[in-house]
């Protein structure tokens, strides 16, 4: 009876207080709107809930037999693909569609058409595009050919005589194609004047699969300029017949080194991969002396390159190259070979004298911390292309020198992470190849030579300018629709600072590390969605982000954490916490003590559930002198002047 009485009394109580005009009209707000979900990332048969391929997972996949000649007299590549596609989706397929990038460089093209009368990084000569012909598909080694294709700017259609197969069925797409390389290639490819002659950089050189995924179906969408691509995986067999007096590098592994280098050079080549200091093959006075690194003396040469589960292959030549090469390590054991070439201009050791040294650093680096690099070789290429990557090869800009030659092929060979090794589709999900890889190279700059070239990462809050202005955008914003002016930090900055923040300030290295290297062992080779990544990130590490994802990666707000006031509160003191940002945070705090010494205390993200504003005890027998938040400064807290008590202790 008394403890119905007591209940009663309880009841009447609340009655009275949650029945006054003030309470009856709203209701107490919250902040569970900061940390629902955001997107649907429930699991299915293809990808599970945890972020990993599900047990009905496939992709299908393309292997490449490619034969090209240069013309060096009329600046034209042409030659033949033939296209071995494996079809392993549960649907069969009446047609497959290609992608035709070099159809990117017409007058009337969609990517010139786009393009800002004033120009931008993605200008392009407008005097190119393939010529095709011999179209011929068929399905299986025994079926009816066909030649019906449709080519619509940067995209081809080819049909079949009959579908081909689900699960496994394989057809063979060939043509002949030709085109005029550009001299300016988008600031991917194309070909540079130089003293001794010219260097061409080829990628976008041949017709490529698009991909088909059980996400989008086929991924179409025309290449017009700031978007990259989206590949299958497969093997590349390709010759390359170029004058006898070039050298040729390409992604991959060399088959025929006998046939196109002298036995000198053969010589050097096998030294060069055992060897941890650069070694010259051709060096700054051999650039033109082929009697002794050519085996022969006129005519053409055809030079063969295979790689294997690649999503790509690119290729440079040139008869002005010098070439050096070193040893990379691996932690398996295995070794790979680091090579260099360069021209005469870029020639020095404040130069590209050091991009072998650089390659190797970059690689031996990236493999060890992440995931073992998967190629023979990894080729850093000068030319007029300011840094474009691809498997095992980059092109990076000629005059490039020192922090800025360490830089850009630091990041180029990073892209063999992202998105070569995963392999996302960077045509719509920039951020998760480009700052995914800024990500990492931040750890890489550091590392090098005991931080020869430090990261530009190592204070995130110089960003916060553009934090700040009305003119920033999202991550979530496709590449071809951000403004170039705000690419560099939509695609690259912004989310490597978010991966940072996650790493050094909310998990710890220790589990975003577990997380981060099993999300690149998962889906290595595989075609990972932003919820596969955010999935697996969870899972892994053990937390909850769906507040950070949508706060950071979803939206475009601040983070505004601050201290409202801090006060004795019974022998210990009473620190008084705000949340003046536009989504969550955890609250690391640091205490400084009258004799000097120092404590942190982190408060989990779960305090702004409730509301905006917390007060966290904090219980000491020292006198408190100063309270800071984010006492490294790891977030882009938009706002220094609330960060500290006394504010004066921490101008």
């Amino acid at each position: 009876m008394k403890k119905l009485n007591l209940l009663g009394g309880i009841l009447s109580l609340f009655l009275l207080i949650y029945s006054t005009p003030a309470f009856s009209q709203q209701g107490k707000d919250n902040n569970q709107k900061d940390f629902s979900e955001f997107m649907d990332r429930s699991g299915n048969s293809y990808r599970t809930a945890s972020g990993k391929p599900g047990e009905a997972y496939w992709q299908n996949a393309a292997d490449y037999q490619i034969d090209v000649t240069l013309d060096e007299s009329n600046h034209t590549l042409s030659g033949k693909v033939t296209i071995t596609y494996t079809n392993n989706s549960p649907e069969k397929l009446d047609f497959i569609w290609l992608q035709l990038e070099q159809n990117r460089f017409t007058p009337t093209s969609r990517g010139t058409l786009t393009t800002p009368v004033q120009g931008n990084r993605y200008n392009g000569d407008t005097d190119g595009g393939y010529d095709i012909s011999n179209v011929s598909s068929k399905v299986g080694p025994k079926g009816a050919s066909s030649s019906k294709h449709l080519i619509d700017d940067t995209r081809m259609q080819v049909w079949f005589a009959e579908p081909i197969p689900a699960k496994g069925g394989k057809a063979t797409v060939s043509m002949d194609f030709s085109f005029k390389v550009p001299q300016k290639g988008m600031d991917r490819m194309g070909r540079l004047k130089v003293k001794d002659g010219w260097i061409y950089a080829f990628a976008q050189w041949y017709p490529k699969v698009a991909v088909f995924d059980e996400t989008e179906g086929w991924n179409v969408e025309p290449y017009l300029g700031a978007g990259e691509f989206y590949l299958e995986y497969g093997t590349f067999d390709y010759k390359v017949t170029v004058p006898y007096n070039h050298i040729v590098v390409g992604s991959g592994k060399l088959m025929n080194p006998t046939e196109v280098l002298s036995k000198e050079l053969q010589s050097r080549y096998a030294k060069a991969a055992q060897s941890d200091e650069t070694v010259y093959l051709v060096s700054p006075e051999e650039i033109k002396n082929t009697s002794l690194t050519r085996p022969k003396q006129d005519g053409m040469i055809t030079w063969h390159f295979r790689i294997q589960n690649a999503r790509d292959a690119a290729f440079a030549t040139s008869d002005s190259f010098i070439w050096d090469a070193a040893k990379i390590n691996l932690p398996s054991g295995k070794t790979a070979l680091a090579q260099s070439v360069y021209p005469m201009e870029s020639n020095g050791q404040g130069a590209w004298t050091r991009s072998t040294e650089y390659s190797k650093a970059s690689i031996e680096y990236y493999s060890k911390q992440w995931y073992e690099f998967p190629y023979e070789t990894a080729t850093n290429v000068a030319a007029e292309i300011n840094g474009m990557e691809y498997p095992g090869l980059n092109f990076c800009h000629y005059n490039s020198k020192g922090e800025g030659l360490w830089g850009v092929t630091d990041h180029e060979f990073g892209h063999n992470w992202f998105p070569m090794i995963v392999g996302t589709n960077e045509r719509r999900y920039a951020w998760m190849d480009e700052g995914f890889n800024t990500f990492i190279n931040h750890y890489s700059s550091n590392a090098f030579n005991n931080g020869e070239y430090p990261s530009t990462l190592n204070q995130t809050r110089r960003f916060n300018g553009y934090f700040t202005s009305e003119n920033r955008e999202g991550i979530d914003n496709y590449p071809d629709v951000t403004d170039t002016r705000n690419l560099g930090m939509v695609a690259y900055m912004k989310p490597a600072i978010g991966l940072v923040m996650l790493r050094e300030y909310i998990l710890g290295q220790e589990r975003f590390d577990n997380a981060f290297r099993s999300y690149i062992k998962t889906w290595a080779f595989k075609h990972p969605q932003p919820s596969d990544f955010f999935n697996h990130m969870e899972n892994v590490a053990g937390e909850n982000l769906s507040w950070f994802w949508k706060g950071w990666f979803y939206g475009n707000g601040n983070i505004d954490l601050g201290i409202a006031s801090v006060q004795p509160y019974g022998g210990n003191y009473l620190v008084n916490l705000v949340n003046k940002g536009d989504f969550p945070m955890p609250v690391l705090l640091e205490f400084t003590y009258d004799d000097k010494s120092t404590e942190r205390v982190k408060l989990p993200v779960e305090i702004w559930q409730r509301g905006d504003s917390w007060s966290y005890l904090h219980k000491t027998s020292k006198k408190v002198t100063g309270v800071v938040i984010d006492p490294d400064k790891v977030t882009t807290d938009i706002n220094l002047g609330n960060d500290s008590w006394p504010i004066e202790v921490y101008k």
